[in-house]
């Protein structure tokens, strides 16, 4: 595909080792719009090689507001189901410029092994050190083995490795949102992470029509109801659970948004610290960052303290488990206290409640900031599926009605000069979910 695509699709087999190539056909953009959509449909292609497939969405790494998401496919270890989880912070935009549009990794290695992906190019290296290796660890590891700090990791822990049930794939160093146990699949493919780094280019249909529309979308975006807001502790309040927001403020220190993401959704916390002081302390990681109110709700509602919490997200992190899965099944085991649930992290077991559909859950329900449309689940599964299909960011999917389905099938034909409109739309959206 000529345009805001590479044009290219990376198949690992990790089996034999051999790393092969296919176009990106223009049929396949048209019929699946891009995300979930086409990772599906080469899953379904690939599926004796129980595959992975990592794809970016159509807008994925654009001017776009919210463009920050791409996605991982795969069949989950929780459920026996193929399902969709989301790669935000920078993990989408680097896919996106790594050189391929879509990477399909089928079959096992027979022995550790990581992806690294960079400029058009995919190579399948020794993980031997790396295996056992905590999160931190192993991302450390990569970045200095390369020589750079912007590369985008996606691992997986310890946790994976053993096979727990609530092995998540993370970020670089935090939780991915996946709440699938994707990081046992991965890990059970002998694959220890994937290694993401590009510096490629999108070119764009109509570049001036598309960027003055985007333009005005963020001037339309910024101006809505969560206008003035930021972090976890506000959308907390903006969902009308105050108790958590004050619960957290205390230890709030400062607050990070996703890649082209108006809404700064991941909230750092000082555990270690005295969170009003602007400057880094000497130690070497004074606290945990936070992109996830399920998890906060699940262990504030074990009655921890947010200290204990974040202490508690901190080891979910360096171990790769999904820290709301935890939460879940520390509540009905009866776990109940910090001390006794940091001793058996390692052999914590799942599955996680509340799993429904293909898609991993962007925010726990109810009406964001007074959106009354975001308590609908209809609305919300409607503007899930659309921001896993358009690579748009599916929490703030929920914030702003303002990209409306309209002004996104505008930008399509603006930005890769080929018209979908809405009947194909609904076919995209019913295929994925």
């Amino acid at each position: 595909m000529e345009y805001l695509a590479s044009d290219r699709i990376a198949i690992i087999d990790l089996a034999s080792g051999e790393v092969n190539e296919e176009p990106y056909p223009d049929g396949l953009c048209q019929e699946k719009i891009g995300g979930a959509g086409v990772n599906l449909a080469l899953y379904q292609q690939h599926q004796d090689g129980e595959p992975i497939v990592l794809g970016a969405g159509l807008f994925t790494g654009s001017m776009v507001p919210g463009s920050d998401l791409g996605v991982v496919t795969a069949k989950s270890p929780l459920t026996g189901t193929v399902c969709h989880a989301p790669l935000t912070q920078y993990a989408g935009m680097e896919l996106k410029y790594s050189g391929f549009d879509y990477i399909v990794i089928k079959g096992a290695a027979a022995s550790p092994k990581y992806l690294w992906v960079h400029d058009g190019i995919a190579d399948l290296e020794d993980a031997a050190d790396l295996w056992g290796q905590d999160v931190w660890a192993a991302c450390e590891a990569v970045r200095a083995n390369m020589g750079d700090e912007l590369i985008q990791v996606l691992g997986a822990g310890p946790a994976a490795e053993q096979g727990s049930d609530l092995a998540a794939l993370m970020i670089n160093y935090w939780p991915s949102g996946d709440r699938f146990g994707l990081g046992r699949a991965l890990a059970a493919k002998n694959l220890k992470l994937i290694a993401l780094r590009g510096l490629g280019l999108l070119e764009i249909a109509e570049p001036e029509d598309f960027a003055a529309q985007c333009l005005e979308l963020l001037g339309a975006v910024k101006g809505g109801a969560w206008a003035g807001k930021k972090g976890l502790a506000d959308l907390a309040a903006g969902l009308g659970q105050q108790a958590l927001a004050d619960w957290l403020a205390p230890l709030v220190h400062r607050h990070r948004a996703s890649f082209n993401t108006p809404f700064a959704a991941n909230t750092f916390l000082f555990l270690e610290a005295d969170p009003s002081q602007l400057s880094e302390p000497p130690a070497p990681e004074p606290g945990v960052l936070v992109g996830d109110l399920a998890a906060l709700a699940g262990l504030q509602g074990l009655g921890l303290s947010a200290a204990e919490a974040g202490q508690v997200l901190g080891q979910c992190a360096h171990l790769g488990l999904d820290p709301a899965g935890v939460a879940a099944a520390a509540a009905a085991a009866g776990v109940k206290d910090a001390a006794g649930l940091m001793a058996g992290l390692a052999t914590i077991k799942g599955p996680v409640p509340g799993l429904s559909g293909p898609l991993a859950p962007a925010a726990p329900a109810g009406a964001l900031f007074g959106l009354a449309q975001s308590a609908d689940p209809a609305w919300r599964a409607r503007r899930q599926a659309l921001a896993y299909l358009f690579g748009l960011d599916p929490l703030f999917m929920l914030m702003a009605p303002e990209l409306s389905e309209e002004k996104l099938l505008e930008l399509v034909g603006l930005g890769i000069g080929l018209e979908i409109g809405p009947e194909a739309l609904d076919a995209a959206v019913a295929g994925i979910g």
